[in-house]
C-alpha cells in the first residue's frame, strides 16, 4: 500500500509540475499574440473610469479613445516581418521600430565570449580534478567551484559592472566602460560551476580500465588524460557544453546590469550590446497592458523558448546520441 500511493503521489508531482510549465508557455505565446484596436480601445476606457472618483469624465475618455484608435492605427503592421526583422530597435517613438535583429546578435555575441571563457578553464578543472589532484584536494577544489552556482546573479553582476568593467576598461583602454567582454566574463564565472560538475561527472564514468590500459601501453598521465579519457567523454562534456550555453543564453541580470544595454550589431567585442532576455527585464515594467510594445516583448520570450527548446532537442535526440553511437563502437 505504501508502494502505491508513493507512485501515486510521484505521479501527481510530476503531472502537477508539466501541466504549469505547460501553462506557462501558452500564457507566454497567448500574450505575444497583437492585441486588436478594439481590445485597446475597450481597455483605455475601462483604466479611465477605474482611476475617476465619480467626475464627469465622459470627455477625457472620448480623447483618450481617439488617442488609442490613432495610435493603433498608426502602428499597423508594427509588427510585420520586415519590421520585426529589422536592426533597429526603438519601441518609444512617433514610428516604433522592433528590429529583433540586434537583440539576437547581443545575445549571441555575449553568450559566445562566455561560453568561450568558461568552457575550456571548466573542462580543464574537472580534467584536472579527476586525473592529476589528490584525494585531499580534489575534496576542495570541487566545493570551491560549485560554491560559485550558489552566487546570485544581480551579485556577479554588481561585480562586474564596479569591478571587472574598471579593470576591462583600464587594462585595454576602451571607449565603452560597460561592453560584450565585461558581459561574457561575468556570464563565464555563472556557468563555469554548471560546466564543471556535468563535466566531472561525465570525466568519472569513464571505466578505470580504459585510463590503466593507455598507461600500461607506455602513454604518460597527461596523454592519457588528454588523447583517452577525454575522447571518451565527449558526449558528456557536449551536454555540459549545451548546459552552459543555455544558461548564458538566457541570463536576465548580469547582461542587463554590465553589457551597457545598446542594441547594436557591431563585430566589436569592446562596444555594449543588449540581449533578449535583458530587453524583456528592462522594459517590461513600463509597457502599457495589451500594447504593442507588450506584445512584441512576450514574443521575445516565446523566441527564448523555441529556440532552446529546440537547442536542446536537436543536441539530445541527434547529436548526442551520434556521439554516443559513434564512441560505443556502434553502426
Amino acid at each position: 500500500m505504501s508502494e502505491y500511493l508513493a507512485s501515486i503521489i510521484i505521479k501527481s508531482v510530476a503531472f502537477v509540475s508539466f501541466a504549469v510549465i505547460l501553462l506557462i508557455f501558452v500564457f507566454v505565446f497567448k500574450e505575444a499574440i497583437p492585441q486588436s484596436t478594439g481590445d485597446g480601445t475597450k481597455v483605455a476606457q475601462e483604466e479611465l473610469q477605474s482611476e475617476s472618483y465619480g467626475d464627469d469624465i465622459s470627455g477625457a475618455v472620448d480623447n483618450t479613445v481617439t488617442e488609442v484608435k490613432t495610435k493603433h492605427e498608426s502602428e499597423e503592421g508594427v509588427q510585420s516581418i520586415a519590421n520585426l526583422t529589422g536592426t533597429e530597435w526603438q519601441p518609444v517613438s512617433l514610428k516604433p521600430k522592433f528590429g529583433l535583429l540586434p537583440l539576437f546578435w547581443g545575445s549571441f555575441k555575449v553568450t559566445l565570449l562566455g561560453i568561450l571563457m568558461a568552457f575550456p578553464l571548466a573542462v580543464g578543472a574537472a580534467l584536472y580534478s579527476i586525473t592529476f589532484a589528490g584525494r585531499g584536494f580534489r575534496e576542495i577544489l570541487k566545493p570551491v567551484i560549485e560554491l560559485l552556482s550558489g552566487f546570485p546573479s544581480v551579485v556577479i553582476g554588481f561585480f562586474a559592472l564596479t569591478t571587472v568593467a574598471s579593470a576591462v576598461s583600464s587594462f585595454f583602454g576602451v571607449t565603452y566602460r560597460l561592453n560584450a567582454v565585461v558581459g561574457g566574463i561575468a556570464l563565464a564565472i555563472t556557468i563555469v560551476p554548471i560546466i564543471f560538475t556535468v563535466a566531472e561527472d561525465a570525466l568519472q564514468s569513464i571505466p578505470k580500465h580504459i585510463s590503466e590500459a593507455s598507461l600500461a601501453l607506455g602513454a604518460t598521465k597527461w596523454q592519457t588524460a588528454v588523447f583517452v579519457i577525454l575522447p571518451a567523454a565527449t558526449p558528456g562534456i557536449f551536454a555540459a557544453f549545451l548546459l552552459g550555453f543555455g544558461r548564458a543564453f538566457g541570463e536576465t541580470m548580469i547582461v542587463l546590469m554590465a553589457t551597457g544595454n545598446a542594441a547594436t550589431m557591431s563585430l566589436n567585442i569592446f562596444e555594449p550590446v543588449r540581449t533578449l532576455s535583458a530587453t524583456i527585464g528592462a522594459e517590461m515594467a513600463e509597457v502599457v497592458f495589451g500594447d504593442t510594445h507588450y506584445s512584441v516583448l512576450f514574443l521575445i520570450g516565446a523566441l527564448l523558448f523555441v529556440f532552446t527548446f529546440s537547442l536542446n532537442a536537436i543536441a539530445e535526440f541527434w547529436v548526442r546520441k551520434r556521439l554516443l553511437k559513434k564512441f560505443q563502437g556502434s553502426a
